[in-house]
């Protein structure tokens, strides 16, 4: 985990694991696949070169890594995680693929494949994110929200990767979740929506140190977020509420 975090009001990076909690969402009629064997190590064993009309399993996988860079410009848009290779995903590879200084060509091959592996630990979180930043700050669990722990685990590691696009375009700035996954009890505790976002795992609550919220927001416009709080509170809100059914919301509009 990158240490440098936010403000100076705030613990150490070790004491920040062990404080925040999170998650990110899915209701439970939406189908969650691959579930993720909780607590079981996983690294993901492509079997094939990828390109734009391939279909299966490991489509999905991709589109889940792929997902954050749904866009180069603010837009209502998100990569479907469908099993379906089209124009969608192949426009959010290439971006991925330029980001990271891979021909951008749409097409995931050994190498694209071996940076999308890069990005994850052996734990199934990524790279710049732990669980246990995500789960809940009361319980220390995935339990206890809308959706069975597992369910909620995989909305959580899918988040992760929306939140490394948005970590990568911030100019590779630590990001701080201050409020992930909430169960429903904590959530009523915090005065939370009774059907929050957090509830789900589909939501986040972040920091970014030197990086105005404003900017935060215009960033995540371009990664498939379909739920942006204003702002101007004192952190930045996302969520992926669009893949349970619902409506996107920006609250500031287009910025």
């Amino acid at each position: 985990m990158t240490p440098s975090r936010s403000g100076s009001a705030l613990p150490s990076a070790a004491g920040r694991r062990a404080l925040l909690r999170g998650a990110l969402a899915a209701t439970a009629a939406v189908t969650l696949i691959p579930l993720l064997p909780t607590g079981t190590a996983y690294a993901y064993a492509w079997s094939r070169t990828l390109s734009q009309g391939a279909t299966g399993a490991d489509v999905t996988e991709l589109q889940i890594r792929v997902a954050g860079w749904a866009a180069d410009s603010p837009r209502q848009t998100r990569v479907a995680i469908d099993g379906d290779f089209g124009a969608g995903t192949a426009a959010a590879v290439r971006r991925f693929q330029a980001a990271y200084g891979l021909s951008a060509d749409g097409v995931v091959g050994p190498a694209t494949q071996s940076k999308l592996n890069a990005l994850q630990q052996s734990d199934g979180s990524t790279v710049h994110f732990d669980w246990s930043e995500f789960t809940d700050r009361v319980s220390g669990t995935f339990s206890g929200g809308k959706l069975s722990s597992a369910a909620t685990k995989e909305n959580v590691r899918r988040a992760m990767y929306k939140l490394e696009a948005l970590r990568k375009k911030l100019g590779n700035t630590a990001i701080t979740v201050n409020s992930g996954f909430r169960s429903i009890q904590h959530n009523a505790d915090v005065g939370g929506a009774s059907d929050s976002m957090h509830l789900y795992g589909t939501a986040a609550d972040l920091g970014v140190s030197g990086v105005s919220n404003r900017t935060v927001y215009q960033k995540a416009e371009t990664c498939g977020f379909s739920g942006l709080e204003t702002y101007t509170e004192d952190h930045q809100h996302v969520d992926s509420r669009a893949d349970l059914g619902r409506a996107w919301w920006w609250q500031n509009g287009t910025v």
